[in-house]
């Protein structure tokens, strides 16, 4: 059975088919004139993720046929829903009405009407109809306010699309029997009295539904009803004079043309509607792929984040801690290799002190604070006592040196610059052997310079080995900080001349309440 989609449109204002297999639009039924909707929806989220098309209630768009529930509890009626029942219970009343019309006006067809032919037909299409209701009867129907039954189809491009099914098992061998039968049964009880054209008429509404879709066999079955209509129009079936022939040709011709013309407009907006639906499954489909990235680039922002945070912390305890630790160590060993107790009290003093200052530093690094040191000073005032204070505690001899037009800093550019000249000088002091050390900080127009120079024995700069898990963050440290804020850290060495480590960055100063006046 070949897949649909049913549309509809304002410029026939009735149902039409689309079928997969030839992209071609079955001709319409008519129905009563509404505003264009186009109830082919684009499979969900299910269908763009790859799973396939789907064939229940959950795997279609909601706003496709379902509606908002009402403050009673229940959902209202679809249109769809209401082409259901009126496919499942219109021929009986059409039936009903037909009879009770023509049964009241026999005496006005005279030789015309035909009661034993009636009372043949009209119990006969009866059990038609109700075998045809039983048949559907067992078939899965949707309830008043669920969603309906779907077929899938696959369009031209490759995207699945749906359709809902207003007469289910249809179309099929059955469907296309039970449409036989009935416009037989129809055309005869026209014969039988030409008022039965009221029931014969439900076949311009379901003919593109019960029969295969394909125009020809469809156009085939609107001329049959057409063809019934106008003999009753036309006074009844056979025409008894040269004049009731002419007008029965004439008033077919006009029924055939309007079948004829509204199935040409209806395959018209059923291709109008089949763009765009192909266009709506590719938009679901974009919109889904563009969650799934939105899904993908939030994994990533926050597995950047992680790793951004566990640098800043690396950089931090090595800048902070490991440099106090090493500080307390080597005042420790200055205590067991001296025998005089004054000395030693010195060095034990001075490694209280560090493990003082490294704890409180691990704090600061934990929640992301500042260091001390920048609390109360600028940052020439806090570099200059940071090198006073390493000058006394490793005895190498150095010197601050501020030029240019001192100005607040940011705090994130102060932060830096602090713990660059910390990760320098902790550098010289362990590495260099130097006897000299100098700090020059330089505000130069737009941007902010620090040097860092010792005489010691130097080394090759291309020659660095790569840091390892025993070793620290050393230069690469150093230059991560300043590329950071968008600035750069050159180093010039050479074995036995010294190093000189230069960093620069742009100059933010300090605004709002956070900027400091200048030492």
């Amino acid at each position: 059975m070949s897949a649909r989609t049913t549309i509809s449109g304002p410029a026939t204002g009735v149902p039409a088919t689309v079928t997969a297999a030839t992209g071609r639009a079955v001709p319409p039924a008519p129905r009563p004139p509404a505003a264009a909707t186009v109830t082919a929806r684009a499979l969900g989220e299910e269908a763009a993720a790859g799973g396939g098309p789907a064939t229940d209630a959950s795997a279609t768009d909601a706003s496709a046929t379902s509606s908002p529930v009402t403050s009673t509890g229940t959902a209202p009626t679809t249109v769809e829903e209401r082409w259901r029942q009126f496919f499942r219970w219109g021929p009986y009343a059409l039936l009903t009405l037909a009879t009770l019309i023509s049964a009241a006006s026999l005496d006005a067809f005279g030789e015309q009407a035909h009661p034993a032919a009636m009372a043949v037909l009209v119990p006969a299409t009866l059990v038609l109809l109700v075998w045809w209701s039983l048949r559907q009867r067992a078939l899965p129907v949707p309830a008043p306010g669920d969603r309906p039954a779907c077929v899938a189809e696959t369009s031209g491009d490759g995207l699945p699309l749906v359709a809902p099914v207003l007469i289910p098992g249809a179309p099929g061998t059955a469907s296309v029997v039970y449409f036989v039968l009935r416009t037989a049964l129809a055309l005869a009880l026209t014969w039988a009295n030409p008022l039965f054209a009221v029931f014969a008429c439900v076949g311009y509404f379901d003919t593109a539904h019960l029969l295969p879709p394909r125009p020809a066999v469809t156009r085939a079955g609107l001329l049959v009803v057409a063809f019934t209509l106008a003999g009753s129009q036309s006074g009844g079936l056979p025409p008894r004079s040269g004049f009731q022939w002419v007008l029965f040709g004439g008033l077919f011709v006009i029924n055939a043309s309007l079948a004829i013309g509204l199935s040409h407009l209806g395959t018209k907006e059923a291709e109008k509607a089949m763009a765009l639906a192909r266009t709506n499954s590719r938009l679901e489909q974009a919109l889904a792929e563009n969650a799934a990235l939105q899904a993908q680039l939030l994994l990533q922002a926050r597995e950047a984040g992680i790793a951004d945070e566990r640098r800043r912390l690396a950089a931090e305890i090595h800048d902070t801690i490991a440099q106090g630790l090493t500080g307390v160590i080597a005042q420790l060993q200055a205590v067991t290799a001296t025998a005089d107790p004054g000395v030693a009290d010195v060095h034990l003093r001075r490694a209280a002190e560090l493990a003082r200052h490294s704890l409180g530093e691990a704090r600061r690094s934990v929640h992301n604070l500042g260091p001390a040191a920048l609390e109360l000073d600028s940052l020439p005032v806090a570099l200059e006592k940071t090198v006073a204070a390493w000058a006394e505690r490793t005895g190498i001899t150095a010197r601050f040196t501020a030029t240019g037009t001192e100005l607040p800093l940011h705090d994130e550019i102060a932060a830096t610059l602090l713990r660059i000249t910390e990760e320098a000088l902790a550098n010289a002091e362990r590495h260099s052997g130097a006897a000299r050390a100098g700090v020059t900080l330089s505000y130069m127009g737009d941007e902010v310079t620090l040097d860092v120079r010792d005489d010691g024995r130097g080394f090759d700069p291309a020659a660095v080995p790569a840091r390892t898990r025993a070793g620290g963050f050393g230069l690469g440290g150093m230059r991560a900080r300043a590329e950071r804020l968008a600035g750069a850290l050159t180093v010039e060495s050479e074995p036995g001349h010294g190093t000189a480590i230069s960093a620069r960055v742009p100059l933010a100063p300090q605004d709002g309440d956070g900027a400091r006046d200048a030492a």
